[in-house]
């Protein structure tokens, strides 16, 4: 009940309707962007190219990880088909390269000045992506021998060359930035973080389809009789509440470190301090991070493998092939490299983000301290061994909830529209940006002590991605 009122609560507050309302029609704006398709393109042949290569291939491979991050806008080459990701890409090379480049770290210690200077290096870094990447697809499109050699006489723009290609690259480029433009908005305007959000709404774009087909596999659709057992189906639905269950526990889980403040005198004979608070280290402080970097870095060389090798050749050709293969599809090959990179990334990811060092000196001077633990380089090194076990553990259940959609395709040979939903990056980011969302929302509940979501205590986010 108390889920319900809080719900029923948010629209009696004037200034936080006007925020969803505003967050509702920029989110339609972005998804008719998406639907949009790019001229010059035969979307039927592209279909169909489309689908002999998810036969050929891993269901779930690069394909499908593109049809759900892009909200179906890969079926009929969009406009909007590059979305918010150039501009994620950018945000996230500009942080690590932030942790290597000291003027870019500089400008990032420069408070509101420096972060909009970071703000624009992030916007003209976003328009190179948008103009490589959309160049990238132009050619692929003007050539489908690149997607594979069975693609080679398959003829999916109607008029190819330059023009074509000129013409693919502005409508893209200009379509991204736009999204990043609404994004800013809904940031600025609306409720919660507009790029997360957006990336959510297209991932739960795809939950209809996911819901026809999980219909048509265990009751039958249109004269097309069940695939599975209807025993399969409390079984799944079981799963999948205890994946989001654990899912949640992961986004939502934290180290509290005890920080002790000593008493500090002030002008006027005030003082301050003998305050003890915590400092909350995520589990999952990587977020969804290590699987996108993993995920594209397996299928893409491995797409790649497989368009300059022949299948039906021996020796080193024919090896490699197979290799590719296996490394795509959902193989024992496949989820050991896919665990190793995921670790590899959760590791490398908290390693330039989090500066133990920094986070030191700045208690020091606060005066703050670790009970039991030095100020200084003591504290330094305590923080950095701490958040190396928790990277372990929280890496550990983010190779779980990643891995949970391949064992479904090729254990039960769930198909990848479904499985997508039992964990992976769909279902992190969808749990933590709404949880996120809720978070704002209830903020606003309390503050005008209007009731939560909940009865007791209150909704923690994580905030972004």
């Amino acid at each position: 009940m108390s889920m319900t009122k809080g719900f029923s609560n948010v629209f009696r507050i004037p200034e936080l309707r006007k925020k969803i309302l505003i967050t509702l029609g920029l989110v339609f704006v972005c998804r008719l962007v998406s639907q949009v398709p790019t001229p010059g393109v035969d979307w039927r042949a592209l279909q169909g190219v489309i689908e002999a290569a998810r036969q050929s291939n891993a269901a779930g491979g690069l394909l499908g990880w593109l049809e759900v991050f892009t909200g179906g806008a890969l079926g009929q080459c969009a406009i909007g088909f590059l979305s918010i990701w150039p501009y994620i890409s950018a945000q996230i090379v500009i942080q690590l390269l932030s942790s290597v480049i000291p003027s870019l770290e500089k400008l990032k210690k420069e408070g509101e000045s420096g972060r909009q200077q970071l703000a624009q290096i992030t916007r003209y870094l976003t328009i190179v992506l948008c103009v490589v990447q959309s160049w990238g697809i132009a050619t692929a499109l003007s050539h489908p021998g690149m997607l594979g050699q069975a693609f080679a006489g398959t003829e999916i723009v109607v008029n190819p060359g330059l023009g074509f290609n000129l013409m693919t690259v502005v409508g893209m480029t200009t379509a991204s930035l736009f999204v990043m433009w609404v994004a800013d908005q809904i940031t600025t305007f609306g409720i919660g973080n507009g790029a997360s959000l957006i990336i959510m709404i297209n991932i739960t774009s795809r939950l209809p389809e996911a819901l026809i087909q999980a219909w048509e596999r265990y009751f039958g659709l249109a004269g097309v009789e069940a695939s599975a057992p209807i025993a399969e189906l409390p079984v799944v639905i079981i799963f999948f509440l205890l994946v989001v269950m654990g899912t949640v526990l992961l986004t939502q889980g934290v180290r509290k470190v005890a920080i002790h403040t000593t008493r500090r005198s002030v002008g006027g004979g005030n003082t301050y301090g003998m305050q003890q608070t915590f400092m909350p280290l995520r589990v999952n402080y990587t977020g969804v991070m290590p699987i996108i970097f993993a995920q594209p870095l397996i299928q893409i060389p491995s797409a790649i493998l497989m368009k300059f090798t022949d299948p039906t050749a021996g020796g080193i050709s024919g090896a490699l092939n197979r290799f590719a293969q296996d490394l795509s599809n959902p193989t024992a090959l496949h989820l050991v490299v896919y665990a190793f990179m995921i670790m590899f990334f959760a590791f490398f990811w908290v390693a330039t983000q989090f500066n133990a060092v920094d986070i030191s000196e700045n208690l020091k001077k606060d005066g703050s301290y670790i009970p039991g633990i030095r100020p200084g380089r003591a504290t330094a090194e305590y923080l950095d061994d701490m958040m190396t076990k928790i990277t372990l553990i929280g890496g550990t259940g983010l190779l779980v909830v990643a891995l949970i959609p391949m064992i479904l395709m090729g254990w039960m040979s769930i198909p990848w529209a479904i499985a997508s939903f039992f964990g992976g990056t769909s279902l992190l980011i969808i749990v933590g940006v709404a949880l996120d969302t809720l978070r704002i929302m209830e903020s606003h509940l309390l503050v005008r002590k209007y009731d939560g979501f909940l009865s007791h205590g209150t909704l923690r986010g994580r905030g972004g991605m």
